[in-house]
């Protein structure tokens, strides 16, 4: 039996490219972290994402375990200056960081989109 979702692109494709959830053809971002305000292929409005702190929060617990365990893993093994540590671990958690944060954005939106999240309501 085929869902309707079936159709639509994979949140994690679109997401982590960059593209559009719902056809994934035009960029999902008009800038780095900033998203545009619609769709240039199929027009769907972006003004329902909101990521929040979501992929920051995300990214930071993860970027502190792979640099974490590889200063942790460095320091045991060689022993270096802490000059050292910094100079090589100081550029690699930004581009950890940087690097991941962009496509996570990406993802989370997408399932935003997929999931038809919203913000929560009363019911009166």
């Amino acid at each position: 039996m085929r869902h309707a979702n079936d159709a639509q692109p994979s949140p994690y494709a679109t997401g982590l490219s960059g593209r559009c959830p719902r056809c994934g053809g035009a960029k999902l971002f008009d800038g780095f972290l900033e998203l545009a305000p619609h769709c240039e292929a199929c027009g769907l409005d972006y003004s329902f994402a909101d990521s929040g702190d979501g992929p920051a929060v995300i990214v930071t617990l993860l970027a502190g375990f792979i640099v974490v365990g590889a200063a942790l893993m460095v320091e045991v093994k060689y022993e270096p200056p802490f000059w050292l540590h910094l100079a090589i671990f100081l550029p690699l958690t930004l581009l950890v960081c940087l690097g991941m944060l962009r496509p996570l954005k990406g993802v989370l939106v997408s399932l935003q989109y997929r999931n038809k999240a919203g913000l929560g309501q009363l019911e009166k």
